[in-house]
């Protein structure tokens, strides 16, 4: 009877090792799907558009401005919201973790425990109605991946983290954009706070001038009503302009994560617009796809999400596993005694196999798959989109950026002939020879041609940031850095064993920014 029990043990384990070396993946396999790509851009023909190579990494060096260069930099060591995308990546990183210790045994635990047991006397007349227990042992429980179910796991967890570090990079493609552009609108508006007040001076003099008439008896009370009240209307754009500076200031200083009143003396020195280069180069659009974080992170996530399919898929069958119980037990009954459970006599183990399938769910395992199925489907309709709406991004920015160019063009003309004809309206009122309303429509003139041009002036750069952003520059900025700065791993490190997970070889994808076609799959690791 014990050697055919023996016999039909040794069956079912091996039975089992088989399933672990031939168990199937269910659930699809990520496919790239299909997408949308022009093969040229709408601007290819603009001689400021070279489509011959791509100029994304450090982009921000073509403006020849320190001070930017130096914001950029502070910002990326300082800024919070880059910080924390950095601290997701340790998050998935330790998820990723957990997947992987999936794979080996799932409960390994040790048990002690001493018991006192009493039984009806009529149950037994052999077995004593009252004694003690005594139980030392290791037990252990592995489920089989027959069905694949914890390979996806892996799969699926390790997809996120990559779609993590491709979060990060996005990030700080935002960061550097952001800056450029709010630096960009600070010198603007220090532009056109120096025009206003030039204007200003201008149409003082108009005051000067139309007052001395009127106190000369050469013109009415009227013409010193109309200039004053053009000069005080321009006066009163100041404070609009000081407030919008202000306020460019303030988000400046978010960014760079630091109180505003520090940011005055990084600002000090020449404010200038930056002079933007005079071409982009940008490449073919099919570039985008693997140079742009946000659609490798959108691909990513749809990529986790199918292995989640299998995940559910798997609850339909079986799941298989194999139980283990090591250790010694003892008891006071009879001739008995607790101390002999430390005895090689005390000795006891089980092992088999352990099979668990919901037969009855009601449909929730079914509906769990088509809920899988449908979100990932979802973010493959979203990838679709992030690819699109990539392309218009871009096409939008070169857009900017040349027909700006044109604009300051034209605008500079206007301000010529707006200066010329305020020198000689002036001169004629002087003389008597015309009206002051032609002195004061030339002087808005004048004030509207210039504060345009600025603004213009200022399109100009950035219609370039907005390009560089479009096709994903800037991420490069990390290359040979941790995603977490030394002083927050630190902290982390003071308050939780990380193990190894802190050190920075082990944030560092292969491929700087977005992975290589060798990360695609699952990053197989021990689990720390």
């Amino acid at each position: 009877m014990r050697s055919r029990f023996a016999e039909v043990r040794f069956r079912l384990i091996a039975a089992s090792l088989a399933l672990i070396t031939g168990g199937c993946v269910l659930g699809p396999d990520y496919h790239q799907p299909a997408t949308q790509v022009a093969s040229r851009w709408q601007e290819a023909a603009n001689a400021a558009v070279d489509t011959g190579r791509t100029e994304y990494r450090d982009w921000w060096s073509l403006f020849n401005d320190p001070v930017l260069s130096r914001l950029i930099e502070i910002a990326y060591e300082q800024n919070l919201t880059l910080r924390s995308a950095g601290v997701r990546v340790l998050e998935a990183r330790a998820r990723l973790g957990i997947a992987i210790g999936e794979l080996y045994p799932q409960q390994q635990q040790f048990t002690s425990s001493v018991s006192y047991i009493r039984t009806p006397a009529t149950q037994s007349p052999v077995i004593a109605s009252t004694y003690w227990s005594d139980v030392f042992a290791v037990q252990s429980t592995w489920e089989i991946d027959v069905w694949g179910k914890l390979r996806r796991g892996v799969e699926s967890a390790d997809d996120a983290f990559l779609a993590s570090v491709a979060n990060y990079d996005d990030v700080l493609v935002s960061l550097t954009g952001d800056v450029a552009s709010t630096y960009v609108q600070i010198r603007t508006t220090q532009k056109q706070i120096v025009i206003a007040r030039d204007n200003i001076e201008k149409q003082r003099l108009a005051v000067q001038i139309a007052r001395a008439r009127y106190e000369g008896g050469a013109a009415t009370k009227r013409d010193v009503y109309q200039a004053t009240n053009v000069l005080g209307s321009t006066e009163a754009a100041i404070p609009q302009l000081t407030i919008q500076l202000d306020q460019s200031k303030n988000a400046l200083s978010v960014l760079l994560g630091m109180e505003p009143g520090r940011l005055e003396a990084l600002l000090a020195g020449a404010s200038e617009i930056p002079t933007a280069p005079a071409e982009v180069a940008v490449g073919i659009p099919a570039e985008l796809l693997r140079r742009r974080p946000d659609i490798r992170k959108a691909e990513l996530m749809a990529a986790a999400q199918c292995a989640q399919i299998g995940i559910a898929k798997a609850d339909l069958f079986p799941t298989f596993s194999l139980s283990g119980l090591v250790g010694t037990l003892a008891t006071d009954i009879g001739s008995s005694r607790l101390s002999g459970v430390f005895s090689a006599a005390s000795l006891t183990f089980i092992t088999g196999p352990t099979v668990q399938w919901n037969i009855l769910n009601y449909g929730q395992i079914t509906n769990n798959v088509r809920a899988q199925d449908a979100n990932f489907q979802a973010l493959l309709v979203d990838y679709e989109n992030t690819v699109l709406k990539a392309q218009q991004d871009v096409e939008n920015g070169i857009a900017l950026f040349t027909q700006s160019r044109s604009e300051v063009v034209f605008l500079t003309q206007s301000v010529s002939a707006a200066q010329g004809a305020l020198r000689i309206a002036l001169i004629q009122y002087k003389e008597g020879t015309m009206d002051f309303t032609t002195v004061l429509l030339a002087e808005q003139n004048l004030y509207a041609a210039e504060n345009s041009r600025a603004l213009a002036q200022g399109m100009v750069p950035l219609g370039v940031i907005a390009t560089y952003r479009a096709m994903g520059g800037g991420w490069q900025l990390r290359e040979g850095h941790d995603f977490v700065p030394a002083g927050t791993r630190n902290e982390m490190a003071k308050r939780t064993n990380w193990g190894q997970l802190l050190a920075p070889q082990l944030l560092r994808p292969q491929a700087p920014g977005l992975p290589s076609a060798s990360d695609t799959g699952p990053l197989i690791r021990l689990p720390e």
